[in-house]
């Protein structure tokens, strides 16, 4: 990818900080919407991601289903705060008129964790630069509305010990807390993986003992 194309960015400037908060907003479905402009066709596609890889693989499925569009342009956003990365691409179009408005509509109604490809057909007619960014912008926004927000709840990864007697209690307290067992391993006790939200990764790390 050239780098003409694309540029990554570590700073948040607005949003709740997932590493020090407990939620965090992104898109409550995946999404497709469309839109025509001068006879080019826009198509906008957004996804929930929660990682760098899941939102490069979202953008190679879509150019491979739009492989004869005429560009592919994407942006995405991860975490928000010192951890935030947000990458963008024009795909061909000129510089900062397609990428940067993308991410533009990602981060302006405080979205993380999402991607969004917009597919351009051309219709004939050129648009120029700035009728380029108003329609990579509206056609991003356009999907992010039709995908809708919802707010997630951060959680951490831990690993507790427990006997076989104890099981059912700390499995009620991992779910009363909004918790999920990712792992279980059985032996001569059973270890587990949960993610439990922020909150209650604190009192659970110090009210149960981890395993070695």
């Amino acid at each position: 990818m050239k780098k003409e194309e694309a540029r990554r960015g570590l700073a948040a400037k607005r949003g709740t900080s997932i590493e020090n908060g407990s939620s965090y907003l992104t898109v409550a479905r995946e999404a497709i919407a469309e839109l025509k402009i001068e006879r080019s066709l826009f198509i906008g596609h957004a996804c929930e991601v929660d990682s760098d890889a899941a939102a490069r693989d979202f953008i190679a499925r879509i150019q491979a289903e739009h492989r004869q569009a005429t560009h592919n342009c994407f942006a995405y956003r991860l975490g928000i705060g010192k951890k935030e990365i947000t990458y963008y691409s024009d795909a061909g179009e000129p510089g900062g008129t397609a990428g940067r408005p993308i991410l533009g509509a990602i981060t302006g109604l405080g979205l993380t964790n999402v991607v969004v490809v917009v597919t351009r057909y051309f219709g004939g007619k050129k648009l120029g630069v700035r009728g380029l960014i108003e329609a990579y912008g509206q056609a991003a926004r356009r999907v992010l509305e039709e995908a809708g927000s919802i707010r997630r709840v951060v959680t951490r990864e831990l690993e507790l010990t427990c006997s076989y007697a104890e099981l059912d209690r700390l499995l009620y307290q991992v779910h009363s807390r909004g918790g999920k067992v990712i792992e279980t391993e059985y032996g001569s006790e059973v270890r587990l993986k949960v993610a439990v939200p922020l909150p209650a990764w604190e009192e659970m790390k110090e009210s149960h003992r981890p395993s070695p």
